[in-house]
């Protein structure tokens, strides 16, 4: 088990920096296909008991922020399931991890623009793990373009239905009578993009924006049932997703131009799901906690 670093550091020197030699690879990626290696938490995030005996889902759980945020919350207590499209071999890594913490890890493929895929996920977790107390909607699609009209209509729909409808589906699941009870917590995933889109992400950055408004709008409902639910918006972060979708010179340098020099790693954005999804926030929803590497214009 790891042990906890108790010295000072400086976060611009704690993690590589760009420009890095990464390859191009095929969306949506894997991990085994980085260069460098992201860094999860593997080797460094120490639990403290938050989410003891907490059930949470995980969307996109197989890599990325999903897979940080698996290691943490089961290092906190939870089991977890992991919710993935296609990534079998990241998505057996993932809960590999989580049962080396001694938790419960259900491994669950498949595509959740379905609705009845997501019901199922919803529905698996309380019959296999017994409850649902976390949910994290994470899981996200974007592509690149230069122009508008290298758009199409599939694609707009694609990303919409993974990073919004997936959402609703999921949060209208959970929150049906019999699941999601008092002290519950949503966790949605926006981004830097729903505040300051790029032109090239036009529908991509749109989700993000809705995932904020969507998830504002949807506190106040779930708090009659004592359910939190707050965002998570990060910056730059080294995930597959980046050399999937970027050009190879950008994703070289990706996260260069930000206040450390270097995108954020997985792990470092694990501690404020852990703190969304724990007692500790009681008092907390409808916020949006930005990890930007100091770009929030919000």
């Amino acid at each position: 088990m790891p042990t906890a670093v108790t010295t000072p550091q400086d976060p611009r020197e704690t993690e590589p920096k760009p420009p890095f030699p990464q390859e191009p690879i095929k969306a949506p990626g894997t991990e085994a296909e980085m260069t460098p290696q992201a860094d999860h938490g593997e080797n460094s995030y120490v639990g403290a008991g938050r989410l003891k005996e907490r059930v949470a889902l995980i969307t996109g759980a197989d890599s990325g922020i999903g897979r940080a945020v698996a290691i943490a919350f089961a290092r906190e207590g939870a089991d977890v399931v992991i919710s993935y499209l296609n990534e079998d071999e990241d998505a057996r890594e993932t809960a590999r991890l989580v049962e080396d913490a001694g938790r419960r890890a259900l491994v669950i493929g498949g595509d959740i623009t379905e609705e009845a895929h997501c019901q199922s996920l919803v529905r698996r977790a309380q019959q296999e793990l017994g409850r649902l107390d976390i949910l994290v909607n994470n899981a996200a699609y974007q592509k690149r373009h230069e122009s508008i009209q290298e758009m199409t209509a599939e694609e707009l729909d694609r990303t919409f239905r993974t990073n919004v409808f997936a959402m609703f589906y999921l949060c209208k699941a959970a929150l049906a009578d019999g699941v999601m009870g008092p002290g519950g917590s949503i966790i949605n995933t926006a981004s830097i993009q729903g505040y300051d889109p790029d032109a090239a992400l036009l529908a991509y950055a749109p989700t993000k924006a809705a995932i904020v408004n969507f998830s504002k709008a949807l506190a106040k409902e779930a708090i009659q049932k004592g359910v939190r639910v707050n965002v998570v918006a990060p910056g730059p972060v080294w995930t597959p997703l980046i050399p999937s979708t970027l050009p190879p010179e950008r994703a070289k340098t990706f996260g260069q131009d930000t206040a450390f020099g270097r995108p954020a790693q997985p792990a470092e954005l694990a501690p404020i799901f852990v703190l969304l999804a724990s007692p500790e926030a009681s008092y907390i929803t409808g916020e949006v906690y930005g990890a930007t590497g100091g770009q929030s214009p919000f």
